[in-house]
């Protein structure tokens, strides 16, 4: 929303209803919501849901600037600062890195947070039981459930096929990922081969990569840019006959064969609620970190059938959604 003042002069004189039609809109609490991946409908509409529950209407009694970096990391500073620039009220972030942005944008706007990983350690907060500055949120638990899915994505697979692992090293978030993956892989024995892919290109490459090694699997890591083409990642890894795990629903809805994460449109909505806490005078300082606690196994089985695989029925038994 963009606030306008008029002074009309008539005569010399100022014409008084303008400037209380501005007054009334500075009234209005403007959130500004900003993040790394490409914009997404169903995010904000979760996002809104988590308002309304608390009692805060888009357009009546709370106005939202969406902002959207589509998967490119050096638009975020740009865009935390234009939020700054117009002394929003809070700023929501989907995402580590927007989380990481905005904090270095200011010191004073509160900020609530979607945070893929420990935000203690990269200086979003200084406890999650007392976050202490201006920052707070939810805790997704990225890099945990990392390792959970190289597990569900084993028992798809021959024993001893290698599972190739796609990460974008230009994400702060990679590196904790893979530690984890990397942990989990040794403490089981399996092998594991990078592919980085910060680009279009670079994604086409790694697929490239993997079907010439003739890896049996492939996990895909969590990160906006991914997010942001999860229908080309998709589409390459039913082209190359590749059974793949992601992070989150929206990539099996598109075709993919299973996702294991956090239920990302709760995570949303409560994101939605949390921003109202501040709305209503709560100092982010004293508000914990939450930790995300609702997961979701979703399985194609239409997917499944087209690249002859088997999945078990314990793994259907564990499912949360099956798409048939």
């Amino acid at each position: 929303m963009r606030r306008r003042e008029f002074i009309a002069l008539v005569g010399g004189t100022a014409v008084a209803w303008p400037l209380a039609a501005g007054a009334q809109q500075t009234a209005m609490p403007v959130i500004g919501f900003f993040s790394a991946t490409a914009a997404d409908s169903p995010y904000e509409a979760a996002f809104r849901q988590g308002l309304a529950e608390a009692g805060y209407t888009e357009g009546r009694n709370v106005a939202i600037e969406f902002h959207w970096a589509e998967g490119k990391f050096d638009r975020l500073p740009a865009l935390a600062s234009d939020l700054v620039q117009r002394r929003v009220a809070v700023i929501a972030t989907g995402g580590l890195t927007s989380a990481l942005a905005a904090k270095k944008a200011t010191a004073t706007i509160p900020i609530v947070f979607l945070g893929a990983d420990d935000p203690v350690k990269f200086g979003l907060v200084a406890s999650l039981n007392r976050p202490g500055g201006n920052a707070t949120g939810l805790n997704l638990l990225t890099s945990e459930l990392t390792a959970k899915r190289m597990e569900l994505v084993r028992a798809l697979v021959p024993v001893g096929a290698t599972i190739a692992i796609l990460v974008n090293r230009n994400s702060p978030e990679a590196e904790p990922q893979l530690r984890d993956l990397q942990a989990a892989a040794r403490a089981v024995g399996q092998q594991i081969r990078i592919l980085n892919a910060g680009t279009d290109r670079e994604i086409d490459a790694a697929f490239d990569t993997l079907v010439r090694s003739r890896d049996g699997a492939l996990l895909v890591t969590n990160d906006a840019l991914f997010d942001g083409r999860r229908e080309r990642i998709v589409a390459l890894a039913a082209r190359y006959a590749v059974p793949a795990i992601y992070d989150r629903r929206a990539y099996v809805t598109v075709g993919g064969l299973m996702s294991y994460g956090t239920h990302y449109l709760d995570a949303y909505r409560r994101l939605g609620i949390y921003a109202t806490k501040i709305l209503n005078g709560a100092n982010p300082a004293d508000l914990p970190v939450e930790q995300s606690t609702k997961f979701e196994l979703v399985i194609n089985l239409k997917t499944a059938k087209a690249l002859g695989l088997d999945v078990p029925s314990k793994l259907l038994a564990l499912a949360d959604e099956v798409i048939e």
